[in-house]
């Protein structure tokens, strides 16, 4: 069974990166969306600077118990934004799953309080969806039905998930910096144990192939089976979608759509990790549906989730720092070219473990976090000095981990730009 909810969960690290990478190579080919990108990203730093030329006494953490519009901002602020946007870019392009775990993690650990990484990720999230995405090419792949009850349930997801992650950092910020790293370290545990552990095993066996060939049994006993009880309940109205692919379609009734969305958004309003991450396993896993379907039904819900999630739950509270945000995206959309190329001159395998350490490094910098948090709220007994020295480890090997990577992947890339233009 945890086998393949790991097949499951890495699937949907896989699809997020998929469409991670054809959101950005859209935004690279337009001149157009460079420019407004460019056009919305400059009078951001502007103002920024002004307020801090005339606010030496605002403090160096970001998202104090109010948080700033458009938050505390300095030049190497904006640099940091840049180099993990870069970081996150460079795994999703080479690893093809995972990036997205390391920014709010990365957020953190540079100070950002964890509902303003959250809120701010999103809204990252939201803008390549909008700018990078297609519509015209996929519409025709939109189950209007599915949408439609997906969305439903994602909505209703999203304004719990907000309303938790609102009320806990409300009621006190560092519970709410601890309750967000202690999902991620559920989460980033739960994968990278996994990760880990295929990682060796391929070695061992001598499987270095595909870097991202995992979860194939998995996939197929969940087909046979939850898909099917769900789509032989007849309970109303159903949805009927499939139809291009199975004579009169497949019909599954419209509340385990809307189960599905609420969860789906639920995570994404408390992780921040955008709602295509869970979508295409819920689809295809847990519902049935083609990946035919899914893909473009997929692109559509990460519009409308990620921007109902990141406006209406956050940015209307002053929980998204907007310069930093932008920042992100130009570091991803440089980051997810370069990881994209390098990945046709590196083995699958250490690929694969590259994917394991990463996953392992987001989670014990969250780990590592979490006794400092829990001395200030008298969690737990411990000095000072002591949890910070942990917090300050877990930082340590997280940023050498992303670094090292990045040199690595860096280093690939430019000693084959030859090969690169030949084959272009």
């Amino acid at each position: 069974m945890l086998r393949q909810t790991y097949g499951v969960l890495l699937g949907a690290a896989q699809a997020q990166a998929r469409w991670e990478y054809q959101a950005s190579m859209n935004i690279l080919g337009s001149k157009k969306r460079m420019m407004i990108i460019l056009a919305c990203t400059v009078p951001l730093l502007v103002f920024s600077g002004l307020v801090l030329a005339g606010a030496e006494d605002m403090p160096s953490i970001l998202g104090g118990k109010h948080a700033y519009s458009p938050a505390y901002y300095t030049p190497f602020i904006f640099g940091v934004s840049i180099a993990i946007g870069l970081a996150a870019g460079l795994i999703t392009g080479c690893i093809g799953a995972g990036g997205g775990f390391i920014i709010a993690p990365a957020l953190m650990s540079a100070g950002i309080k964890g509902i303003l990484a959250v809120g701010t990720d999103l809204f990252h999230i939201f803008a390549k969806a909008i700018m990078g995405t297609v519509a015209h090419k996929k519409l025709g792949n939109v189950s209007v039905g599915l949408a439609v009850a997906f969305l439903v349930g994602s909505i209703g997801g999203v304004l719990g998930g907000g309303l938790i992650n609102r009320a806990i950092y409300d009621y006190d910020p560092m519970l709410s910096d601890s309750f967000i790293s202690f999902v991620y370290v559920i989460l980033l545990g739960f994968l990278g144990m996994y990760a880990m552990t295929d990682f060796i095993r391929s070695y061992r066996s001598g499987d270095h192939g595909d870097a991202h060939g995992h979860g194939g049994k998995g996939e197929a006993d969940t087909k046979k089976s939850l898909p099917t009880i769900l789509q032989s309940s007849k309970i109303p109205p159903l949805i009927t979608f499939d139809e291009d692919l199975t004579p009169g379609g497949k019909k599954i009734p419209a509340l385990y759509v809307a189960i599905c969305g609420a969860f789906v958004g639920f995570v994404a309003a408390i992780m921040g990790v955008g709602g295509g991450f869970l979508t295409f396993p819920m689809f295809v896993y847990v519902l049935g549906v083609s990946s035919f379907t899914t893909v473009g039904t997929d692109i559509l819900q990460i519009i409308f989730t990620a921007g109902f999630a990141s406006i209406t739950q956050y940015a209307i509270y002053g929980f998204i720092f907007y310069t930093l945000a932008m920042g992100m995206l130009l570091g991803s959309l440089v980051g997810i070219q370069i990881g994209a190329l390098a990945t046709k001159m590196v083995k699958g395998i250490y690929i694969r473990g590259f994917y394991a350490i990463a996953i392992m490094a987001g989670f014990i910098n969250r780990l590592f976090a979490l006794p400092t948090k829990l001395v200030d709220l008298e969690y737990i007994s411990m000095s000072k000095s002591t949890a910070t020295l942990i917090a300050q480890a877990g930082n340590i090997f997280f940023f050498i981990v992303v670094a090292f990577f990045a040199i690595w992947v860096c280093s690939v890339f430019f000693r084959n730009i030859p090969k690169f233009r030949e084959e272009a």
